[in-house]
């Protein structure tokens, strides 16, 4: 790795374009590099990871929404949508918007934990989908993943979004860029012209996150797809952008992330490095904010020694400065203790879903969050019981250790109950964590796919789409324009292709 600093433009001052932050992360895109297999089988885990999620969410409103606009686009030569047949095909941007939405909709699926947190693997229907109009093999799409992935884990070491209420998409939109133009074996200056478009355009408020929530957070992933698709597109053509985006006196950096940001810079790839930083990341075995799902575990762990939660007095959670802020009482959202609150909310709950996990010994991407799951009474008692704290211990073991892998993302749990005794524990990492109990591998990359297939899927769909991931590295570009899930249109509700709006 070389680390670059990243220098803010004084005004009248002009930064030369090689040291711009987007020619440093536009050539890291441009240059080759050997594939291994670590990185081949973890692309292809993700991929089957992401079809999981996706088929899923196939009938909730956002995707049904995505996909029914997707649907006005028909392109023989384009790229497939999830839950669909293979060989109907539409425009390779709206096939990215449908299926990002879907990916995205449950919050089910991979993660950064850095200075800023992510899912990175948001990028991967975008990418597919150019790669299924474009006739790339599967070796371009692994490395096309694989360099996105790496520009997401390395702006998220560098630069916060969050202290500045703004979304992580930003550091999405460019990743996204970045891993189309080594995907179309674009030259270094196209790639940065298409990554500060896309830059540019992929800055949203957290807003969206709080308060009175919509399907937002969903459909977020998917526009900065379609964005980094125009971005690339202009490009070629020979457009130009915003310059220099992140560091001019009036760009990204000056105006909108002025805290948590002092002395900038970022960590790339050697020249011909293998692009590594897909192995920082990880998925989520529990369908709530990652930062729930060691929680969700050690619920589970402490149930056994509760005869009954009606006996609890109290409990306390000590964790570091984000989970209490974003996820916890620190908030100051009561809608994170409100059974009428959406999803979208109690997956960010702490408390909610520790209560819900304490109480059942399971998580469920639907049941846990039902109309009558989260309106049980006794639940709610327990809920509003459950406070959070910030811990300096925590915030040490996570915001002092600079490798993501190693950042201590889980709490110390007090149950107090009314007899005065203290059960107590804690848990640094949750179980499907690289550094937890039982890490995911492929084995159960592929169990929480077929959970999530039980019914949707027919076998024969799910051994066609498995054979493919385990020849991923050495699929022909016909074979990368099948690539994709389908199921019985019994099982997709099209409900919304009905409705009429602007297509």
């Amino acid at each position: 790795m070389r680390s670059f600093p990243v220098k803010i433009q004084l005004p009248g001052e002009k930064i030369k374009k090689e040291d711009q932050l987007a020619w440093l992360i536009a050539k890291m895109a441009s240059e080759d590099w050997s594939l291994t297999l670590e990185i081949a089988d973890m692309v292809g885990n993700r991929i089957v990871d992401n079809a999981g999620v996706a088929v899923a969410a196939l009938n909730r409103n956002a995707v049904k929404i995505s996909r029914a606009q997707a649907m006005k686009f028909e392109n023989k030569n384009g790229s497939t949508i999830f839950g669909l047949d293979h060989r109907k095909k539409y425009d390779c941007q709206w096939a990215a918007w449908a299926n990002a939405v879907a990916v995205r909709e449950l919050d089910f699926h991979d993660n950064i934990m850095a200075k800023e947190t992510c899912h990175p693997g948001d990028c991967i229907p975008t990418i597919l989908a150019v790669a299924q109009q474009k006739n790339c093999n599967g070796e371009d799409l692994i490395k096309a993943i694989a360099t996105s992935y790496e520009t997401q884990l390395r702006l998220s070491m560098s630069m916060a979004l969050n202290p500045n209420r703004i979304d992580h998409v930003g550091h999405l939109g460019p990743a996204i860029t970045s891993g189309l133009g080594k995907l179309l074996k674009l030259d270094t200056e196209t790639i940065y012209q298409a990554i500060q478009w896309s830059a540019h355009t992929s800055i949203f408020t957290r807003q969206g996150r709080k308060g009175d929530l919509s399907s937002w957070k969903a459909y977020a992933p998917g526009l900065v797809g379609k964005n980094a698709i125009d971005a690339i597109d202009r490009a070629m053509r020979g457009d130009t952008s915003p310059s220099p985006v992140w560091e001019g006196d009036y760009g990204i950096i000056s105006i909108l992330l002025k805290k948590d940001n002092e002395n900038l810079k970022i960590e790339l790839p050697e020249d011909g490095e293998t692009r590594k930083g897909i192995m920082g990341t990880f998925t989520k075995e529990h369908s709530a904010g990652y930062h729930g799902n060691s929680l969700i575990d050690l619920a589970f762990k402490m149930r056994s020694k509760i005869k009954n939660t009606r006996d609890i007095k109290k409990i306390n959670i000590h964790t570091k400065q984000y989970t209490h802020v974003v996820m916890g009482s620190g908030s100051k959202d009561n809608e994170k203790y409100s059974p009428k609150a959406s999803r979208e909310t109690l997956d960010h709950s702490a408390m909610y879903i520790f209560a819900v996990a304490l109480e059942d010994g399971e998580w469920h991407h639907e049941k846990s969050y039902s109309e009558e799951r989260k309106n049980r009474k006794e639940t709610i008692k327990l809920w509003g019981k459950i406070e959070t704290f910030e811990s300096e211990e925590w915030n040490k073991k996570y915001y002092d250790e600079p490798d993501p892998l190693k950042k201590a993302q889980g709490a110390k749990v007090e149950i107090e109950l009314q007899n005065g005794e203290k059960i107590i524990d804690q848990l640094e990492f949750a179980n499907a964590h690289p550094n937890g109990k039982t890490p995911f591998r492929r084995k159960e990359y592929i169990n929480k796919m077929k959970s999530l297939f039980t019914n949707i899927v027919n076998k024969k769909e799910e051994i066609k789409f498995l054979n493919q991931i385990e020849n991923l590295e050495k699929l022909k570009s016909d074979e990368i324009k099948i690539l994709n899930v389908g199921c019985d249109e019994k099982h997709i509700n099209l409900e919304k292709n009905k409705i009429k709006g602007i297509f």
